[in-house]
């Protein structure tokens, strides 16, 4: 993982990652699975708990 993130830092690879939701709650999900269903998403859909 820390051979990923610093990857990542350096511009080095690329993050598919278009769209952070937080946090994980029932709004939260139905809205990624919402997303995701209608083929509105490019990339990934993360739900985050912070």
């Amino acid at each position: 993982m820390e051979n990923i993130a610093k990857l990542l830092d350096e511009n080095q690879i690329n993050s598919t990652v278009t769209k952070v939701l937080s946090p994980i709650n029932a709004t939260n999900l139905r809205q990624a699975h919402e997303m995701v269903e209608n083929g509105h998403m490019m990339g990934k859909v993360v739900i985050v708990n912070k």
